[in-house]
């Protein structure tokens, strides 16, 4: 039976387990609804046996089709395997690497970096992702990962070229017309949402800002910088993405139980790609001479608030 069909039909088993929908699975594949029920079909067809069960909630995989599905997904580690083995002997500095971060690095920190790398390999298509979840290097999907975490994948090889500091801040309008004087829990905060639960960053934020002080929260670092800018109220941000503009103003000094590393990190068998390794070393170098900033060593200049001016919540004179 299984020879019967090939790869192609099971990416198609495997699009439907993994989004639990017929449109899910074809936005994920680039096809239209039509096509993966044709395929699904098919392939029930060809192993004589019903691969889902469609329920209310969605489609979900019979005792056949969760066989079927260990069976896809051997499959489908198998042809990434030799995928990368034959990538990583690609001594060529050409064609396309891409490349997954986090929002905050993709808007303000590495497309000044990305432009000289590109001066240096004109011939070599750069696709940056930005996304918080990471995308998986295993399958193929990033040759690259540039991410800010204290522990990086354990399948993953690369190194940690930089700290990466946070502080807070106010947008210099806001706290001109707020005023600087008293508690920080006084003023109103901007916070992240759950999805960013298992990071320093809302652990620091549930043990020093009460609850009812957090009055916005948005699911990305990049979307707080703009909150705070606007004049939202205070946010725990990234010194080297805030630190050089007048629109803001650091209170305090760096807050270091919400520091994190930037790790470049790539796949075992990728990492003598020709395009891999040289985008590595060129960044590698690049984000090393921005460390004082990263790790919020220079603040170029914008006033950081004066010590007693703001108080840490729970502290001030009331």
């Amino acid at each position: 039976m299984l020879g019967s069909s090939n790869w192609d039909d099971f990416r198609y088993l495997l699009a439907v387990a993994r989004h639990g929908s017929l449109s899910a699975a074809a936005r994920v594949l680039g096809v239209n609804h039509s096509t993966v029920l044709r395929r699904v079909t098919a392939l029930e067809q060809a192993m004589g046996a019903r691969l889902f069960d469609k329920l209310p909630g969605g489609y979900v995989l019979t005792a056949a089709g969760d066989e079927m599905q260990r069976v896809a997904q051997k499959m489908e580690e198998d042809l990434a395997a030799a995928n990368r083995l034959l990538s990583g002997r690609d001594t060529r500095i050409s064609g396309s690497l891409r490349v997954t971060t986090v929002d905050i690095l993709t808007l303000y920190v590495l497309p000044r970096h990305i432009a000289a790398f590109r001066r240096r390999h004109p011939d070599l298509r750069v696709d940056l992702v930005a996304a918080e979840a990471s995308l998986s290097l295993t399958r193929r999907e990033a040759d690259v990962a540039i991410r800010a975490t204290t522990s990086p994948p354990e399948n993953l090889v690369g190194r940690a070229v930089s700290g990466l500091a946070f502080a807070v801040y106010g947008g210099a309008g806001y706290l001109e017309e707020a005023g600087t004087g008293g508690d920080l829990d006084r003023h109103p905060w901007v916070g992240l949402d759950e999805s960013f639960d298992h990071t320093n960053l809302a652990d620091w934020m549930k043990r020093t800002v009460p609850a009812g002080s957090v009055r916005y929260r948005v699911n990305s670092v990049a979307g707080a910088v703009e909150a705070v800018r606007a004049g939202i109220g205070l946010g725990l941000l990234p010194c080297g993405v805030v630190d050089r503009d007048p629109a803001f103003r650091r209170i305090g000094e760096p807050v270091p139980e919400a520091d994190a590393k930037l790790w470049l990190l790539t796949h075992e068998d990728l990492r003598h790609m020709g395009r891999v390794r040289a985008f590595l070393d060129f960044m590698a170098d690049a984000l090393t001479r921005d460390r004082d900033l990263l790790e919020g060593r220079c603040p170029g200049g914008i006033p950081v608030s004066a010590p007693g001016s703001l108080s840490p919540p729970g502290r001030g004179s009331g």
